[in-house]
């Protein structure tokens, strides 16, 4: 699995559109406008109008250079991000220093760009603006201008005030920032995840698809072969008496002829030998699942709870294959001596459990199976790696229409367990898929 988690799956897609900044920005000068004049007009608060007017313009000329110059689908590289995010930062900040500073009740809005950058951008970026919004509303905090009031009115806020509210709008940037990255890294974990899911399952569908494409090619070198036999033979019949000649036909003939066998082999097999290859008895599957890993030194032990006569049979499913095969995988890897499986099956369920008698799964772990990257069993370092790989057979067994549990074995024996449950009808036909 280790390829399949040092693939980059983020490439440009975790960068920030430049439409998207654009069109925030564009709401950001229409909402300042609307406030500017709404308190200047309607409120008749006193207002340094002209400064609060230029900074609204230039925020807007900036916007409108950027709609022009770049085209809508533009990419953002994280430099360039956080220099516009930045920017945004600071002209909002401007705004509050000539309006009453920390007193402004839109003062909680510079936690916006900070958002913004820990969502989408890399740490670094992010801390970089997000240490630029703590000196900006530490800043605030000392401005000389009051807040817009009643003319005649002087509003002065306490300093303890004043404090409070540097405190909460720092406090707020922090964890907001902080949320919205974490819920971030758990979409793309997500998303990288599903993936790698699918380049798998296409993989396997790959595999069993080859015998369709073994055939066709055999239709089609058919002609060309026989055109190499026809002119095999007559060359033979002009040549076969002349002793430099004679043996180099006779091999060519001969093997044009194996060739002309081979593919007269692929291309008789019947339609019903093809379905009867697909075809998988849940004993074969299970065969079939716990072959490659017999030669590990771990003792593999099949229990079969039903008659093999009323085994559900299906046919072969590259998701339900491969899921079965990681989880056994990872209990070979965890176990001391031997993995067991056990195999039950009757008219409406079908369930396969695999148990280890490794140090099975922490508490903690236990609550987490089956995110991405979750990486220990225990804590103690023994254990390898169960993320992305045990994510994956989780999601394509649950795509069949199996219910997993996870667990550890109980009493006395030490180890794991893990439960996989089919409807057996569901299974039988997500298997004939």
């Amino acid at each position: 699995m280790a390829g399949y988690q040092d693939i980059d799956f983020e490439g440009s897609g975790r960068r920030l559109r430049l439409e998207t900044l654009i069109r925030l920005r564009w709401l950001a000068v229409a909402g300042q406008s609307i406030t500017v004049i709404a308190v200047s007009l309607w409120l008749e608060f006193p207002l340094p109008l002209v400064p609060a007017a230029i900074l609204i313009a230039l925020l807007a000329a900036v916007n409108f250079f950027l709609t022009v110059r770049f085209a809508p689908a533009h990419r953002l590289t994280p430099p360039s991000a956080l220099l516009l995010l930045a920017f945004d930062l600071c002209q909002l900040m401007a705004l509050l220093f000539i309006t009453g500073g920390l007193a402004n009740p839109f003062a909680p809005l510079v936690c916006v760009p900070v958002i913004i950058s820990s969502s989408l951008q890399p740490v670094r970026f992010s801390v970089v603006l997000g240490l630029l919004a703590v000196a900006g509303i530490t800043a605030l905090a000392f401005t000389p201008f009051p807040l817009p009031w009643f003319a005649g009115t002087l509003l002065v806020v306490p300093p303890i005030l004043t404090a409070g509210f540097w405190f909460a709008i720092v406090c707020t940037t922090a964890f907001a920032a902080f949320y919205s990255y974490r819920v971030s890294q758990e979409a793309t974990e997500l998303s990288d995840a599903l993936a790698a899911t699918e380049l798998i399952l296409q993989r396997e569908k790959h595999l069993s698809q080859l015998d369709g494409l073994a055939a066709a090619a055999a239709h089609e070198l058919g002609t060309p072969l026989a055109t190499i036999s026809v002119v095999a033979r007559e060359m033979e019949r002009e040549l076969g008496s002349d002793e430099r000649f004679r043996e180099d036909v006779q091999l060519l003939r001969s093997q044009s002829e194996r060739c002309r066998d081979i593919l007269r082999r692929l291309t008789t097999l019947s339609t019903e030998d093809e379905a009867h290859m697909r075809v998988l008895p849940l004993s074969s599957l299970m065969e079939e699942v716990m072959a490659p890993h017999r030669e590990f030194g771990i003792a593999l032990k099949l229990v079969e709870n039903g008659d093999r006569a009323s085994e559900p049979v299906g046919t072969r499913n590259p998701g339900i294959l491969y899921g079965l095969g990681n989880l056994l995988e990872n209990a070979v890897d965890h176990a001391r001596a031997e993995v067991t499986v056990t195999v039950s099956h009757t008219p409406e369920r079908v369930t396969i459990v695999i148990e280890d008698d490794g140090e099975g799964y922490a508490t903690d772990i236990l609550q987490r199976i089956g995110d991405p990257y979750v990486t220990k069993r225990q804590k103690d370092e023994r254990a390898g790696g169960l993320g992305l790989g045990l994510f994956i057979a989780k999601t394509l067994l649950e795509r069949s229409g199996a219910r997993l549990a996870f667990g550890n074995r109980t009493g006395d024996q030490p180890g794991a367990r893990v439960s996989v449950d089919w409807p057996r009808a569901r299974m039988e036909a997500k298997g004939a898929k």
